[in-house]
């Protein structure tokens, strides 16, 4: 992936994706660089245009979260409890006191 990664960064600054350019970027990052992978990635991207197929490449698309509706209703519900029972506990006093 580091070879890939290496021919995108070289494209976005347009650069040109050669032998030399990427071992420098493999070797700048801690990397040994591996002539073989290094040549067939570029016989690979011989006549690809890499701004193009990055374009047109299938993104997955994340799903978006869903709504928390569910917990708004049962915080209601505790609330109107809560009132209920102030309203009996008043209630009760009231009869106290006549």
């Amino acid at each position: 992936m580091e070879y890939i990664y290496a021919t995108l960064m070289l494209d976005a600054l347009n650069k040109e994706v050669t032998e030399e350019n990427l071992k420098r970027i493999i070797e700048a990052a801690g990397g040994t660089p591996d002539e073989i992978q290094i040549k067939q990635l570029l016989a690979a991207l011989e006549g690809v245009d890499i701004k193009e197929a990055v374009k047109t490449a299938a993104v997955p698309v994340a799903a978006p979260a869903p709504a928390p509706a569910a917990a708004a209703p049962r915080e209601e519900a505790k609330e109107e409890k809560e009132e209920a029972k102030e309203g009996e506990a008043l209630e009760g006093l009231g009869a106290l006191f006549g």
